[in-house]
């Protein structure tokens, strides 16, 4: 899962070498923190959110196939 969010924020910014993907697991489920160059925040967030929104909603429909919770998370 960790490979899926980080191929997928890195696809959208222009400085894929700063983009970093960790895994913190709890008793909720994993939760993924995303840590990206300050300048592709924008991009990754997007207009009102609706990006992060939809990899958020990948990363949990992938997740619940496994029987997983998974959350998404950026860090700046």
């Amino acid at each position: 899962m960790e490979e899926l969010v980080s191929f997928i924020v890195r696809s959208l910014v222009d400085n894929p070498d700063d983009v970093t993907v960790a895994a913190l697991e709890s008793s909720g489920g994993v939760t993924y923190e995303v840590t990206v160059a300050p300048g592709d925040m924008g991009k990754v967030i997007g207009r009102s959110g609706r990006v992060i929104q939809s990899i958020r909603t990948v990363v949990k429909a992938v997740a619940s196939k496994t029987g997983e919770r998974a959350y998404v998370e950026i860090i700046g």
